[in-house]
């Protein structure tokens, strides 16, 4: 019986391994043998989690054509994984990838280190940051005072409780958005909501149109629910969409959605201005693409004088096209799992119906702390107290990258939690695994892009600050001499420090 659950064929691994090019070699540094190159290539999307376990590699003869080098050079690559634990074999079964003895499985998204590892690794992986304290504790007891009614009924609320959603339904009329209950539903996070708006509109095997970068962990949702994924560039620096190029994609692809991410853009920072949003909702009615905004980051604006755009729902007055979700995990504190969808009435109802099948609801004593929160100006004030810590952490973080890593180049943004940066020429996936030797967790560029896309950047979120960013940075500053020396692959044990 076959070991492996999925299959990588050998155009798809080729251009896979081809993002992955370094800068080219400096006097006196040697290159690998092709066979060692390409083995460690293979070794190195495994690790991030790339090319899944357990997928089947393609034949040697078909790998080596793709690749236009020998089958000997695929030989022997395959061998030397085999010696490593990183490939399985069977007669008549293929070769599958695999993770030698003792090795943790590869996250494919970004999750959060486990309490028992925050001690020796500096985690830049996961862009949340801590509670922000009395709010949390006082939403947690103004939820407790609220929830005796509502242990006296079954707890199930698959729309959401009333009081919750009448409040968000009041937040989006005094932004200028008249909003009724009813065009609500409160999930369990962002990435509930949007699970389940892929599952209503996006069937396996639909197309949907993604900004390119984008958020690494929606990419893997819509991934692992068989979507299609059609990645449409950003414009430069921070100035936000090429609706240009958005508008080629929707007709020319006819996507059934398209995801994006007007505010302070995750990974870039981006912002896309009042113009851009409008002709982007054009564009997708025009298309019949339902516009998915994500909105979770609308509220972190971390620098005065910034003029906030209209929310993208404002410029699709009858509902049509745009289904807006909304979160409390990044303004307040990841651990509340609360987020919302707005949308069209009759969405609404689908959406809701289809929760029967799914999680049934969201909890109630959560949804009772955020609607503490909105109702007595809690929110505002633990929001503020966010914006002050993350506009810090950005500040420092810039300036110990800038002085420990001159050759890395990024654009700071002026709201959210991320800065997108070119690592001068170096391998973003390269970094990541040099990263975790020497004391860092950092994501690479190719978990925000489709098909290997943005080997070259890194994400660095604003989650660390003081000595703890500058250490951040010397260790980033090591790791990227490691990559420089060839000093990553080859099976070295990694290294322990204590942040």
């Amino acid at each position: 019986m076959a070991q492996w659950t999925s299959a990588v064929g050998a155009g798809q691994l080729a251009r896979l391994l081809g993002s992955q090019e370094d800068r080219p070699a400096g006097p006196g540094t040697r290159r690998p043998p092709a066979y060692r190159a390409l083995a460690d290539g293979i070794r190195l999307l495994v690790l991030e989690g790339r090319v899944p376990v357990a997928a089947r590699l393609p034949a040697e003869r078909e790998l080596a054509l793709a690749l236009t080098v020998s089958r000997t050079t695929v030989a022997a690559a395959y061998e030397a994984l085999r010696a490593e634990g990183f490939l399985e074999s069977r007669r008549g079964a293929g070769s599958w990838t695999a993770v030698p003895a003792g090795n943790p499985l590869p996250a494919r998204g970004l999750e959060p280190l486990p309490p028992e590892a925050l001690g020796s690794l500096i985690d830049l992986g996961c862009a949340a940051l801590p509670a922000p304290e009395p709010w949390l504790t006082r939403a947690v007891q103004g939820a407790l005072e609220e929830l005796p009614p509502y242990a006296h009924t079954h707890g199930d609320y698959p729309a959401g409780l009333p009081a919750l959603r009448a409040m968000i339904a009041e937040r989006y009329t005094a932004r200028g958005i008249p909003t009724m209950p009813e065009q609500i539903m409160v999930t369990t996070g962002a990435m509930g909501a949007i699970d389940a708006i892929c599952h209503l509109f996006g069937g396996r095997g639909e197309r949907i149109a993604v900004e390119s970068p984008s958020y690494a962990n929606i990419l893997q949702l819509m991934r692992e629910a068989g979507a299609r994924l059609v990645p449409v560039a950003m414009a430069e620096g921070l100035t936000g969409w090429d609706v240009d190029r958005w508008r080629q994609v929707l007709r020319e692809a006819a996507p059934r959605i398209a995801y994006v991410v007007a505010d302070f853009h995750n990974p870039t920072g981006a912002l896309a201005d009042d113009d851009q949003r409008r002709r982007l909702v054009e564009a997708a009615r025009s298309a019949g693409t339902v516009l998915v905004a994500d909105e979770t980051m609308s509220e972190l604006w971390l620098d005065d004088g910034v003029e906030m755009p209209r929310p993208v729902c404002a410029f699709d007055p009858a509902g049509s096209t745009v289904v807006t979700v909304g979160s409390a995990s990044k303004a307040f504190w990841a651990g509340m799992r609360i987020g919302w969808v707005r949308a069209a009435p009759d969405v609404i109802r689908s959406l809701v119906a289809a929760r029967a099948y799914a999680d049934l609801g969201t909890p109630v004593l959560e949804q009772l702390a955020v609607h503490w929160l909105f109702s007595t100006g809690g929110w505002e004030q633990a929001v503020q107290v966010r914006r002050d810590q993350a506009r810090r952490n950005r500040d420092e973080l810039v300036a110990a990258v800038r002085r420990e890593l001159p050759d890395w180049e990024f654009e700071v943004p002026r709201g959210g939690l991320t800065l997108w940066v070119r690592t001068g020429g170096l391998s973003g996936s390269r970094l990541a695994e040099a990263g975790e030797r020497v004391g860092v967790r950092v994501p690479s560029g190719p978990r925000f892009g489709v098909d290997g896309a943005f080997e070259g950047y890194v994400r660095l979120p604003f989650t660390v600050g003081g000595a703890v960013a500058e250490e951040a940075a010397v260790r980033l500053a090591a790791a990227a001499r490691l990559v420089e020396n060839g000093g990553v692959g080859g099976g070295e044990a990694p290294r322990t420090f204590v942040a």
